[in-house]
């Protein structure tokens, strides 16, 4: 690459960031902090904190998002230690569909979710049948917020087990074996020696999580559980012209993100113990015997069975014509399927996100490969902080990016020509892209570190151009970690909840996600046909998700570090 390129390539990232990142967070920054008529202000803020309604969201979204948390750390330690150690049965395709669970739609999985346990739900109507209730009980509106922990922690711990695995993978067996010699209590072992190995995969994997749980919008509006800090932000838009209040619930909401970051930092990575450097020889994994091979199998199947409940809820009611008080639908139909893709909603959406996602995946890709040659194949100086600075969109609630990106659009504002409320198109792309950057960043990143650039300089001595030896050498080479990253970036931007909530105001804009929402609110028909497009996009998603997974393999968790 030549330095001219190079440099341009450098300028074009910080650009790309400062503009839609950077200038979008300084602007909701400002905003929380001054108006129109006192300037500098801390009024809202002192509302905002003498106003139990709102003190009690950033209480309820922080002990959900602890909650959520700490659940899935517990579910993705015990499938990764039973994955790293053992060869069972089943083991290969078992540890594919356990990715599954990231699929569905924020909005789609609570559907199902209550469906499962809602007043006339699949619970209660076996807990009738076997006569141990007398009543239907509404087991989400008794306890909405466990509820929201729960699918929470469903649908986004195997993030936790990405990483998780990813650092196992890289621990030196030596170690372990050392380990093994000099202790003999397994639990000492895994506090004293594991722990601190795999502590970097365990911050970047929960740092994600309760980022994701605690601005999580799509659960709670389903579940009408307005009294947490996203909801209150999501109902303070049309205020976002005139008042500082949504501007500072998004403030205070970035703070306590911050700070879970930071304390993460200190518990999960002092004394890293060099856990990210190779391992000197391949991990072997243990045959269990048969009775452990019915325990490893169990233990997955039974935590995938409880975790894609309620999938298998959406996709029986994508088949129904009827469903209410029973235990299974009343009748079932294929038109679901055909009248969700004829739907005057469903059509658009459809259309539209592809779009979106393309575009904002071609730009991802674009400037993240552009990001990696810089970072892996120069000397430019602050090399190191634009990888850095690639990186931080993903430690950045996505409802926060989306937030300041309307702000920036809003009239009298430099991008007052991207205003939503026109055509959402393009602020809908950049917000995607923003977002899914660093996917693109990291995957790109570690394909390029896997080449030995003497293949570059034999190739130059022969006369090569740049564009050839990257088209004849360098692509060919990192083709699984570009398309893994493109598969990614293209799954994670189709079914964006918060995103698309946000920022597509007309209808005739929609992604799928906020069709689905609307589609939800349909008399009659409504959940029927928001289940098959569900599905629909599911089906579409989970051939993309393992095909990512066959490509990369443990090395999939490299782009879920924050």
């Amino acid at each position: 690459m030549s330095k001219r390129l190079a440099i341009l390539i450098y300028i074009s990232a910080f650009a790309f960031l400062g503009f839609f990142f950077v200038l979008p967070l300084s602007v909701v920054i400002k905003g929380g902090f001054s108006d129109s008529i006192h300037g500098f202000t801390l009024e809202f803020f002192q509302i905002i904190f003498r106003n139990p309604v709102y003190m009690r969201g950033v209480l309820n979204a922080f002990i959900i998002g602890v909650g959520a948390t700490f659940l899935s750390l517990v579910i993705s330690l015990v499938l990764a230690f039973v994955a790293h150690k053992y060869d069972f049965w089943g083991k290969s395709i078992l540890t594919k569909v356990i990715l599954f669970p990231i699929i569905l739609p924020s909005l789609i999985a609570a559907n199902g979710y209550l469906h499962l346990f809602g007043t006339y739900g699949i619970l209660n109507m076996v807990l009738l049948r076997l006569g141990w209730i007398t009543n239907p009980i509404d087991w989400v509106g008794v306890a909405p917020m466990t509820s929201i922990i729960i699918l929470n922690a469903l649908t986004s711990f195997p993030i936790i087990y990405l990483n998780i695995i990813t650092a196992l993978a890289n621990i030196d067996p030596t170690l372990i074996e050392a380990a093994n010699n000099f202790c003999n209590k397994p639990w000492r072992k895994f506090w004293s020696i594991i722990l601190p190995l795999i502590r970097p995969g365990i911050f970047s994997g929960c740092t994600l999580v309760f980022i994701w749980s605690f601005t999580e919008l799509g659960i709670p509006l389903m579940f009408n559980f307005n009294r947490i800090t996203s909801v209150h932000i999501y109902r303070a838009l049309n205020e976002i012209s005139s008042s500082t209040l949504p501007y500072d619930l998004v403030i205070i909401m970035l703070t306590v993100v911050l700070i879970f970051y930071f304390l993460m930092q200190v518990f999960f990575r002092k004394n890293d113990y060099q856990a990210n450097s190779k391992a000197s020889h391949v991990h072997v994994c243990k045959k269990p015997s048969f009775l452990g091979n019915i325990a490893c199998f169990s233990v997955f199947v039974g935590i995938l069975l409880v975790a894609l409940s309620p999938h298998f809820v959406v996709i029986l009611f994508s088949f129904a014509t009827d469903w209410y008080q029973s235990l299974l639908p009343n009748a079932f139909t294929l038109q679901n399927y055909w009248a969700a893709l004829g739907d005057s909603v469903a059509i658009p959406a459809i259309k539209n996100s592809i779009v979106y996602a393309s575009s904002a995946t071609l730009i991802a890709m674009i400037l993240g490969l552009g990001i990696a040659f810089v970072v892996v194949r120069t000397k430019l100086p602050g090399r190191n902080f634009l990888d850095l600075c690639s990186m931080l969109p993903l430690a950045v609630p996505s409802l926060v990016i989306a937030f300041g990106l309307l702000a920036i659009s809003q009239e009298g504002r430099l991008f007052s020509a991207l205003n939503p409320t026109k055509n959402p198109t393009w602020l809908l792309i950049i917000a995607y892209a923003v977002r899914k950057l660093p996917f693109m960043v990291r995957t790109s990143v570690n394909g390029l570190q896997q080449i030995p650039i003497a293949y570059e300089e034999v190739a130059k001595t022969f006369g090569c151009s740049f564009m050839k030896i990257l088209h004849k050498i360098i692509l060919p080479l990192i083709a699984a970690h570009l398309t893994a990253g493109v598969i990614l970036v293209f799954s994670q931007t189709l079914l964006a909840v918060s995103d698309s909530l946000v920022l597509a105001q007309r209808k005739v804009f929609y992604p799928i996600s906020k069709a689905i929402y609307e589609m939800l609110n349909f008399l009659g028909i409504g959940t029927f046909l928001s289940c098959a497009l569900g599905v629909w996009a599911m089906t579409f998603l989970a051939i993309l998700i393992v095909g990512s997974s066959y490509m990369l393999g443990k090395r999939l968790g490299a782009a879920f570090k924050a």
